[in-house]
């Protein structure tokens, strides 16, 4: 009778074991197959949600008038961080009360709810000529554009043409709307001569 019970009791536990076992290799695989999973969707998550190629977009102000244009070769939109890379841009300003300013370089990045756009590469800034105004033109390898608030800033070198006049400077600031430009850093500025009365 003792040996049954012994039995039964040695059967039992290793039956626990067994059970305790079985359970621990489930919960390891589950946890293993959540943690692959999630890493699947962080892979995923880096991939573009959409690409356009050829593609213009207008952006209206408050009043519900365009404030700009931003069209390119392709854009390709992320979903992590809500952020766009244009390849070839081109931004054009329609600014009402002053001048347009068109803008192109070889790539721009969007971001900040379609506030803040990135220029770089070969960067060219023009404000066409008017009645009352010369063209300007800047150059810089990099340029970051508020299209909103009509400003633009950059901590790199800057070339400006403006008439026949020249400057150079290291690092810009510039409000289109208040149409002031400062210029950093040790610059020159040449200017043509008078012409005679």
């Amino acid at each position: 009778m003792r040996k049954r019970t012994a039995h039964r009791w040695q059967l039992t536990l290793i039956m626990m074991i067994g059970l305790f076992v079985a359970l621990g290799s489930f919960w390891l695989v589950q946890v293993v197959n959540q943690a692959g999973q999630e890493a699947e969707i962080d892979k995923f998550r880096e991939e573009p949600d959409y690409i356009i190629d050829r593609f213009s977009m207008v952006r209206m102000n408050k009043a519900g008038q365009p404030a700009y244009i931003i069209s390119g070769d392709k854009l390709t939109h992320r979903p992590v961080g809500d952020t766009s890379v244009i390849d070839k841009p081109y931004v054009h300003s329609l600014s009402g009360e002053q001048p347009p300013m068109n803008m192109r370089a070889q790539t721009a990045y969007v971001d900040q709810g379609n506030t803040r756009v990135k220029l770089s590469g070969n960067v060219d800034v023009v404000r066409p000529a008017t009645k009352l105004t010369q063209e300007l033109r800047l150059q810089t390898s990099t340029l970051t554009v508020y299209p909103d608030e009509e400003r633009m800033e950059t901590d790199a070198k800057v070339d400006m043409l403006s008439g026949h006049s020249t400057a150079t400077g290291t690092g810009m600031t510039a409000n289109n709307a208040t149409r002031q430009i400062t210029l950093g850093g040790r610059g020159t500025i040449t200017m043509p001569p008078r012409a005679a009365h």
